[in-house]
Protein backbone atom coordinates (compact mmCIF):
# COMPACT_ATOMS: atom_id res chain seq x y z
CA UNK A 1 0.00 0.00 0.00
CA UNK A 2 2.69 2.49 1.19
CA UNK A 3 4.09 2.55 -2.50
CA UNK A 4 0.47 2.85 -4.79
CA UNK A 5 -0.42 5.58 -2.04
CA UNK A 6 2.99 7.51 -2.75
CA UNK A 7 2.55 7.33 -6.60
CA UNK A 8 -0.68 9.24 -5.74
CA UNK A 9 0.68 11.85 -3.30
CA UNK A 10 1.71 12.80 0.04
CA UNK A 11 -1.59 13.44 1.91
CA UNK A 12 -4.25 10.62 2.30
CA UNK A 13 -7.37 10.09 3.61
CA UNK A 14 -8.34 6.49 4.89
CA UNK A 15 -11.80 5.78 6.08
CA UNK A 16 -11.75 2.42 8.08
CA UNK A 17 -14.39 0.56 10.00
CA UNK A 18 -14.81 0.73 13.73
CA UNK A 19 -11.78 -0.31 15.64
CA UNK A 20 -10.93 -3.84 14.64
CA UNK A 21 -8.36 -2.59 12.07
CA UNK A 22 -6.66 0.41 13.49
CA UNK A 23 -5.69 -2.35 16.69
CA UNK A 24 -4.59 -4.60 14.62
CA UNK A 25 -0.25 -4.98 14.19
CA UNK A 26 -1.43 -4.69 10.33
CA UNK A 27 -2.67 -0.94 11.07
CA UNK A 28 0.84 -0.23 12.97
CA UNK A 29 3.29 -1.60 10.16
CA UNK A 30 1.26 0.08 7.48
CA UNK A 31 1.13 3.95 9.96
CA UNK A 32 5.05 3.32 10.17
CA UNK A 33 5.71 3.35 6.58
CA UNK A 34 3.85 6.09 5.77
CA UNK A 35 5.18 7.79 8.10
CA UNK A 36 8.96 7.36 6.62
CA UNK A 37 7.36 8.51 3.44
CA UNK A 38 6.65 11.53 5.36
CA UNK A 39 3.01 10.55 4.36
CA UNK A 40 0.29 12.54 5.78
CA UNK A 41 -2.16 10.43 7.13
CA UNK A 42 -6.16 11.47 8.11
CA UNK A 43 -8.24 8.52 9.22
CA UNK A 44 -12.04 8.63 9.96
CA UNK A 45 -14.36 5.68 10.79
CA UNK A 46 -17.28 4.42 9.43
CA UNK A 47 -19.19 1.42 11.62
CA UNK A 48 -22.04 0.10 10.01
CA UNK A 49 -24.11 1.05 7.22
CA UNK A 50 -23.23 4.37 5.87
CA UNK A 51 -25.33 7.30 5.55
CA UNK A 52 -25.67 10.37 3.60
CA UNK A 53 -24.74 12.43 6.44
CA UNK A 54 -21.93 10.58 7.54
CA UNK A 55 -20.18 10.74 4.02
CA UNK A 56 -21.73 15.19 3.93
CA UNK A 57 -19.59 15.09 7.09
CA UNK A 58 -16.20 13.84 6.07
CA UNK A 59 -16.73 15.78 2.90
CA UNK A 60 -17.15 18.64 4.61
CA UNK A 61 -14.27 18.28 7.05
CA UNK A 62 -11.96 17.49 4.01
CA UNK A 63 -12.63 19.25 1.04
CA UNK A 64 -9.87 22.13 1.89
CA UNK A 65 -7.33 19.47 2.73
CA UNK A 66 -5.85 18.88 -0.91
CA UNK A 67 -6.54 14.89 -0.37
CA UNK A 68 -4.47 12.95 -2.86
CA UNK A 69 -6.01 9.73 -2.59
CA UNK A 70 -9.01 8.18 -0.20
CA UNK A 71 -8.75 4.64 0.69
CA UNK A 72 -11.18 2.30 1.75
CA UNK A 73 -9.91 -0.52 4.36
CA UNK A 74 -12.53 -2.85 6.03
CA UNK A 75 -16.08 -4.43 4.82
CA UNK A 76 -18.41 -3.00 2.24
CA UNK A 77 -19.63 -0.10 4.52
CA UNK A 78 -16.28 1.85 5.07
CA UNK A 79 -14.90 0.60 1.47
CA UNK A 80 -18.72 2.61 0.08
CA UNK A 81 -18.09 5.21 1.88
CA UNK A 82 -14.42 5.46 0.84
CA UNK A 83 -15.57 5.88 -2.70
CA UNK A 84 -18.30 7.96 -2.46
CA UNK A 85 -16.23 10.66 -0.30
CA UNK A 86 -13.51 10.21 -2.74
CA UNK A 87 -16.20 11.61 -5.63
CA UNK A 88 -17.35 14.28 -3.81
CA UNK A 89 -14.36 15.73 -2.27
CA UNK A 90 -13.38 17.84 -5.24
CA UNK A 91 -16.84 19.44 -5.16
CA UNK A 92 -17.45 19.53 -1.79
CA UNK A 93 -21.36 18.78 -2.96
CA UNK A 94 -23.78 16.96 -0.68
CA UNK A 95 -24.28 13.23 -2.33
CA UNK A 96 -28.03 13.86 -2.01
CA UNK A 97 -27.52 15.78 -4.92
CA UNK A 98 -27.13 12.14 -6.72
CA UNK A 99 -28.28 9.31 -5.08
CA UNK A 100 -30.83 7.45 -7.17
CA UNK A 101 -34.12 7.67 -6.51
CA UNK A 102 -34.34 10.31 -3.14
CA UNK A 103 -31.26 12.53 -4.24
CA UNK A 104 -32.40 15.63 -6.85
CA UNK A 105 -31.79 13.67 -9.85
CA UNK A 106 -28.09 15.65 -10.87
CA UNK A 107 -26.43 13.96 -13.18
CA UNK A 108 -22.90 13.31 -12.07
CA UNK A 109 -19.76 14.47 -13.74
CA UNK A 110 -16.77 14.86 -11.57
CA UNK A 111 -14.04 14.52 -11.31
CA UNK A 112 -13.13 12.13 -9.18
CA UNK A 113 -9.91 12.10 -6.39
CA UNK A 114 -7.90 8.29 -7.02
CA UNK A 115 -9.86 5.65 -4.85
CA UNK A 116 -7.95 2.85 -3.10
CA UNK A 117 -9.82 -0.61 -1.89
CA UNK A 118 -8.88 -2.84 0.64
CA UNK A 119 -11.34 -5.35 1.54
CA UNK A 120 -10.66 -6.81 4.95
CA UNK A 121 -13.86 -9.22 4.62
CA UNK A 122 -14.58 -11.32 1.74
CA UNK A 123 -18.47 -10.36 0.62
CA UNK A 124 -20.02 -7.14 -0.98
CA UNK A 125 -17.47 -7.13 -3.91
CA UNK A 126 -17.19 -3.26 -3.44
CA UNK A 127 -13.58 -3.26 -4.32
CA UNK A 128 -14.49 -4.29 -8.04
CA UNK A 129 -17.95 -1.84 -8.78
CA UNK A 130 -18.75 1.49 -9.88
CA UNK A 131 -21.74 2.25 -6.64
CA UNK A 132 -21.86 2.89 -2.62
CA UNK A 133 -24.72 1.98 -1.12
CA UNK A 134 -25.63 4.68 1.42
CA UNK A 135 -28.92 4.46 3.94
CA UNK A 136 -30.53 5.79 6.46
CA UNK A 137 -33.24 4.37 8.50
CA UNK A 138 -34.87 6.94 9.66
CA UNK A 139 -35.72 8.06 6.19
CA UNK A 140 -36.28 4.71 5.27
CA UNK A 141 -33.76 4.24 1.88
CA UNK A 142 -31.33 2.22 1.41
CA UNK A 143 -29.95 4.16 -2.23
CA UNK A 144 -26.84 3.65 -4.81
CA UNK A 145 -24.68 6.68 -5.72
CA UNK A 146 -22.82 5.36 -8.88
CA UNK A 147 -20.96 6.07 -11.60
CA UNK A 148 -18.34 4.65 -13.51
CA UNK A 149 -15.30 7.32 -12.41
CA UNK A 150 -15.73 5.85 -8.80
CA UNK A 151 -14.15 2.48 -9.40
CA UNK A 152 -11.08 2.25 -7.64
CA UNK A 153 -8.29 2.80 -9.11
CA UNK A 154 -6.15 -0.09 -7.33
CA UNK A 155 -7.66 -3.32 -5.30
CA UNK A 156 -5.62 -4.92 -3.06
CA UNK A 157 -7.05 -8.54 -2.65
CA UNK A 158 -5.17 -9.86 0.46
CA UNK A 159 -6.65 -12.81 2.38
CA UNK A 160 -4.65 -12.41 5.41
CA UNK A 161 -6.64 -9.54 6.22
CA UNK A 162 -9.47 -11.96 6.70
CA UNK A 163 -8.44 -13.81 9.53
CA UNK A 164 -9.22 -11.73 12.24
CA UNK A 165 -12.71 -11.19 10.85
CA UNK A 166 -15.51 -12.10 13.27
CA UNK A 167 -17.03 -15.56 12.61
CA UNK A 168 -20.36 -14.50 12.37
CA UNK A 169 -19.66 -11.64 9.69
CA UNK A 170 -17.22 -13.85 7.93
CA UNK A 171 -20.25 -15.93 7.15
CA UNK A 172 -22.32 -13.41 6.62
CA UNK A 173 -20.40 -11.95 3.89
CA UNK A 174 -19.49 -15.58 2.80
CA UNK A 175 -23.41 -15.49 2.11
CA UNK A 176 -23.39 -11.93 0.12
CA UNK A 177 -20.65 -13.26 -1.92
CA UNK A 178 -22.25 -16.59 -3.29
CA UNK A 179 -25.51 -14.94 -3.11
CA UNK A 180 -24.49 -12.06 -5.45
CA UNK A 181 -22.78 -15.16 -7.98
CA UNK A 182 -25.75 -17.23 -8.18
CA UNK A 183 -27.68 -14.42 -8.89
CA UNK A 184 -25.70 -12.81 -11.42
CA UNK A 185 -25.31 -16.22 -12.96
CA UNK A 186 -29.19 -16.32 -13.16
CA UNK A 187 -29.85 -12.91 -14.15
CA UNK A 188 -31.81 -11.84 -17.32
CA UNK A 189 -28.63 -9.85 -17.99
CA UNK A 190 -25.64 -12.97 -17.76
CA UNK A 191 -23.49 -12.78 -20.44
CA UNK A 192 -21.08 -15.65 -21.67
CA UNK A 193 -18.27 -13.78 -20.12
CA UNK A 194 -20.10 -12.59 -16.60
CA UNK A 195 -21.52 -16.52 -16.81
CA UNK A 196 -17.94 -17.76 -16.66
CA UNK A 197 -16.50 -15.81 -13.88
CA UNK A 198 -19.61 -16.08 -11.57
CA UNK A 199 -19.09 -20.43 -12.07
CA UNK A 200 -15.35 -19.30 -11.23
CA UNK A 201 -16.13 -17.75 -8.42
CA UNK A 202 -18.89 -20.34 -7.46
CA UNK A 203 -16.16 -22.82 -7.52
CA UNK A 204 -14.35 -21.45 -5.32
CA UNK A 205 -16.49 -20.28 -3.08
CA UNK A 206 -17.27 -24.28 -2.28
CA UNK A 207 -13.50 -25.06 -1.64
CA UNK A 208 -13.18 -22.03 0.89
CA UNK A 209 -17.07 -22.65 2.31
CA UNK A 210 -16.84 -25.93 4.17
CA UNK A 211 -20.38 -26.70 5.02
CA UNK A 212 -19.91 -30.18 5.76
CA UNK A 213 -17.35 -30.24 8.79
CA UNK A 214 -19.83 -27.98 11.12
CA UNK A 215 -20.05 -25.29 8.20
CA UNK A 216 -15.98 -24.57 9.50
CA UNK A 217 -14.76 -21.61 6.61
CA UNK A 218 -11.83 -22.70 5.52
CA UNK A 219 -9.16 -21.71 2.58
CA UNK A 220 -9.74 -17.70 3.03
CA UNK A 221 -8.25 -17.36 -0.42
CA UNK A 222 -10.91 -18.96 -2.24
CA UNK A 223 -13.66 -16.52 -0.31
CA UNK A 224 -11.85 -13.74 -1.18
CA UNK A 225 -11.45 -14.73 -4.65
CA UNK A 226 -15.48 -15.56 -4.72
CA UNK A 227 -15.62 -11.75 -3.03
CA UNK A 228 -13.79 -10.57 -6.25
CA UNK A 229 -15.59 -11.78 -8.78
CA UNK A 230 -18.99 -11.32 -7.52
CA UNK A 231 -18.52 -7.75 -7.60
CA UNK A 232 -16.99 -7.93 -11.51
CA UNK A 233 -20.43 -9.96 -12.43
CA UNK A 234 -23.28 -8.23 -10.37
CA UNK A 235 -21.57 -4.53 -11.55
CA UNK A 236 -22.52 -6.34 -15.19
CA UNK A 237 -25.67 -8.15 -14.66
CA UNK A 238 -28.00 -6.78 -11.99
CA UNK A 239 -28.64 -9.01 -9.11
CA UNK A 240 -32.11 -10.67 -8.34
CA UNK A 241 -34.87 -10.97 -6.09
CA UNK A 242 -32.67 -11.52 -2.55
CA UNK A 243 -31.49 -8.15 -3.03
CA UNK A 244 -34.44 -6.69 -4.16
CA UNK A 245 -36.24 -7.77 -0.62
CA UNK A 246 -33.00 -6.92 1.30
CA UNK A 247 -33.04 -3.17 0.64
CA UNK A 248 -36.24 -2.17 2.19
CA UNK A 249 -35.36 -4.40 4.87
CA UNK A 250 -31.94 -2.74 4.89
CA UNK A 251 -33.65 0.41 5.07
CA UNK A 252 -35.75 0.10 7.94
CA UNK A 253 -34.02 -2.31 10.23
CA UNK A 254 -30.51 -2.29 11.36
CA UNK A 255 -29.57 -5.50 9.79
CA UNK A 256 -26.25 -6.36 7.98
CA UNK A 257 -26.51 -7.08 4.20
CA UNK A 258 -24.75 -10.27 4.64
CA UNK A 259 -27.48 -11.23 7.22
CA UNK A 260 -30.31 -10.02 5.10
CA UNK A 261 -28.54 -11.85 1.85
CA UNK A 262 -28.06 -14.61 3.78
CA UNK A 263 -31.70 -15.16 5.72
CA UNK A 264 -33.49 -14.87 2.53
CA UNK A 265 -31.03 -17.10 0.08
CA UNK A 266 -32.96 -20.34 0.11
CA UNK A 267 -36.56 -19.26 0.42
CA UNK A 268 -36.23 -16.83 -2.89
CA UNK A 269 -34.34 -19.17 -4.75
CA UNK A 270 -37.57 -21.89 -4.17
CA UNK A 271 -39.49 -18.86 -4.52
CA UNK A 272 -38.17 -18.52 -7.91
CA UNK A 273 -37.69 -21.50 -9.08
CA UNK A 274 -41.34 -23.00 -8.14
CA UNK A 275 -42.66 -19.70 -10.11
CA UNK A 276 -40.60 -20.85 -13.23
CA UNK A 277 -41.41 -24.12 -13.51
CA UNK A 278 -45.37 -23.31 -13.24
CA UNK A 279 -44.99 -20.15 -15.41
CA UNK A 280 -41.88 -20.29 -17.72
CA UNK A 281 -40.80 -24.28 -17.10
CA UNK A 282 -38.78 -23.79 -20.38
CA UNK A 283 -36.85 -20.79 -19.09
CA UNK A 284 -33.03 -21.20 -19.16
CA UNK A 285 -32.69 -20.44 -15.76
CA UNK A 286 -34.12 -23.60 -14.62
CA UNK A 287 -31.09 -25.61 -16.13
CA UNK A 288 -29.10 -22.44 -14.54
CA UNK A 289 -30.33 -23.24 -11.39
CA UNK A 290 -29.40 -27.12 -11.10
CA UNK A 291 -25.94 -26.46 -12.78
CA UNK A 292 -25.14 -24.93 -9.54
CA UNK A 293 -27.47 -28.13 -7.83
CA UNK A 294 -24.95 -30.23 -9.50
CA UNK A 295 -21.83 -27.80 -8.32
CA UNK A 296 -22.83 -28.68 -4.76
CA UNK A 297 -23.56 -31.93 -5.01
CA UNK A 298 -21.63 -33.72 -7.81
CA UNK A 299 -23.39 -36.73 -7.97
CA UNK A 300 -26.56 -35.37 -8.82
CA UNK A 301 -27.50 -35.41 -12.96
CA UNK A 302 -31.34 -34.84 -14.00
CA UNK A 303 -32.05 -31.26 -13.61
CA UNK A 304 -35.09 -31.90 -11.11
CA UNK A 305 -32.96 -33.76 -8.45
CA UNK A 306 -30.18 -30.94 -8.56
CA UNK A 307 -32.67 -28.14 -8.67
CA UNK A 308 -34.08 -30.69 -5.79
CA UNK A 309 -30.37 -30.70 -4.13
CA UNK A 310 -29.86 -26.85 -4.91
CA UNK A 311 -33.04 -25.44 -2.25
CA UNK A 312 -31.94 -28.39 0.28
CA UNK A 313 -28.61 -27.47 0.48
CA UNK A 314 -29.02 -24.10 0.88
CA UNK A 315 -31.75 -23.93 3.13
CA UNK A 316 -29.18 -26.55 5.56
CA UNK A 317 -26.85 -23.71 5.47
CA UNK A 318 -29.46 -21.03 6.78
CA UNK A 319 -29.90 -23.51 9.72
CA UNK A 320 -26.22 -24.89 9.67
CA UNK A 321 -24.81 -21.61 10.45
CA UNK A 322 -27.67 -20.20 12.64
CA UNK A 323 -28.17 -17.07 10.13
CA UNK A 324 -30.54 -15.08 12.16
CA UNK A 325 -34.49 -14.45 11.08
CA UNK A 326 -36.19 -10.84 10.72
CA UNK A 327 -37.79 -10.90 13.94
CA UNK A 328 -34.06 -10.66 15.57
CA UNK A 329 -33.60 -7.40 14.13
CA UNK A 330 -37.34 -5.89 15.31
CA UNK A 331 -39.42 -7.18 12.25
CA UNK A 332 -42.68 -7.96 12.49
CA UNK A 333 -45.72 -9.34 10.97
CA UNK A 334 -47.42 -6.28 10.22
CA UNK A 335 -44.73 -5.22 8.55
CA UNK A 336 -44.84 -7.82 5.55
CA UNK A 337 -47.12 -5.66 3.42
CA UNK A 338 -44.38 -2.52 3.38
CA UNK A 339 -41.54 -4.38 2.99
CA UNK A 340 -43.14 -6.43 -0.01
CA UNK A 341 -44.32 -3.42 -1.52
CA UNK A 342 -41.14 -1.50 -1.23
CA UNK A 343 -39.19 -4.71 -3.13
CA UNK A 344 -39.15 -3.09 -6.22
CA UNK A 345 -35.59 -1.69 -7.07
CA UNK A 346 -33.50 -2.35 -9.56
CA UNK A 347 -32.26 -5.32 -8.06
CA UNK A 348 -36.03 -6.93 -9.56
CA UNK A 349 -35.63 -6.05 -12.43
CA UNK A 350 -33.47 -8.76 -13.48
CA UNK A 351 -34.47 -11.77 -11.34
CA UNK A 352 -35.52 -14.90 -13.73
CA UNK A 353 -38.92 -14.28 -12.99
CA UNK A 354 -41.33 -11.59 -11.98
CA UNK A 355 -42.52 -12.92 -8.72
CA UNK A 356 -45.90 -11.26 -7.19
CA UNK A 357 -47.01 -9.62 -4.19
CA UNK A 358 -47.64 -12.65 -2.61
CA UNK A 359 -45.05 -14.31 -3.47
CA UNK A 360 -42.60 -11.42 -2.18
CA UNK A 361 -44.89 -11.79 1.17
CA UNK A 362 -44.24 -15.72 1.45
CA UNK A 363 -41.15 -15.63 1.42
CA UNK A 364 -40.38 -12.80 3.86
CA UNK A 365 -43.22 -14.61 6.30
CA UNK A 366 -40.63 -17.80 5.92
CA UNK A 367 -37.71 -15.76 7.59
CA UNK A 368 -39.71 -13.68 10.07
CA UNK A 369 -39.04 -16.02 12.76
Amino acid sequence: MPAEIQSFGSNVLIITGGQSFTQSIQWSVLKRSLDELNIDVHLERVSGEPTPGQVDAIVAQYKKETIAVVIGIGGGSPLDAAKAVAALLPSGRSVMNYLEGVGKGITFSGPTIPFIAVPTTAGTGSEMTKNAVLSDTEQGFKKSFRDEQMTAQVAIIDSTLLESCPRPQLIANAMDAFTQLLESYTSTRSNPLTDALALSGIEHFLKGFNFHQEADLAGLDHLAYASMLSGLCLAQTGLGAVHGIASPLGAHYPIPHGVACGTLLAAVTEANITALQSRSPNDNALVRYANIGRMINPSTIHNAEALTKLINSLDHWTHKLNIPTLNSFGMVEEDVDKIASESGGNSMKTNPIELTQNELKTIIMQRLS
